[in-house]
């Protein structure tokens, strides 16, 4: 049996696979805003990272909150490209206000320093890690949202936006953002990546015993 026919072993599988970026979202949600909290305060809670550094920090935006955020990036593309070009990006901006709400993933460029000291032999490579230990985090909350019925996907809208979203919502000096991750109740299942191209795995895998 081939990969691309056989069941999924277990649930984190089964996620994994269907996971897919949804783009046309509403304000609607399938599980209480309690629930999508918990979740995100376990992903950051046990998600790993090197060294245990825990450099990975979380910010949840729902309501008016998230409204804002994407009011913000509008704003800033608008200022950066143009009247003219932004007229062709901004409707891609308003289907994730659209959206219920947004995750913002931050890396704490302080405990990356502190580490980078603390463990000189290795200070190399804790930038890198620290990107990683982002991922693990970004792919974590995605497919453990979708799993919940929620559609999901992720925006890099940073360094853009920063400025403007560190001063209205206060975050840390040292906090830099890495990706945005919108979510919402799936309006007549569209899928935005369903069907990609994927290389054939005798490029991109090896086995040897």
């Amino acid at each position: 049996m081939s990969w691309q026919t056989a069941t999924p072993s277990t649930p984190i599988l089964s996620a994994l696979t269907s996971r897919h970026s949804y783009y046309t979202l509403d304000k609607t949600t399938p599980i209480p805003v309690s629930k999508i909290t918990h979740i995100l305060e376990s992903i950051i809670h046990d998600t790993p990272s090197a060294f245990n550094s825990q450099t990975t920090r979380l910010i949840v935006l729902y309501g008016a909150s998230h409204e804002k955020f994407w009011t913000l990036v509008s704003s800033s593309l608008l200022a950066k490209i143009g009247a003219e070009r932004f007229a062709k990006t901004g409707p891609k901006i308003d289907t994730f206000k659209a959206a219920f709400g947004t995750v913002l993933f931050y890396e704490d460029q302080p405990t990356v320093e502190e580490h980078k000291a603390k463990f000189k032999s290795y200070a190399q490579h804790f930038e890198a890690w620290s990107e990683q230990t982002s991922g693990m985090h970004q792919i974590a909350a995605w497919i453990a949202l979708q799993a919940e019925g929620l559609g999901c996907n992720l925006q890099h809208y940073n360094p853009l936006v920063d400025p403007l979203v560190k001063e209205e919502f206060g975050v840390p000096e040292g906090w830099k953002l890495r990706a945005q991750l919108v979510f919402g109740g799936v309006e007549e299942g569209i899928l935005g990546t369903g069907g990609k191209e994927k290389l054939p795995l005798e490029q991109t895998f090896k086995v040897f015993e």
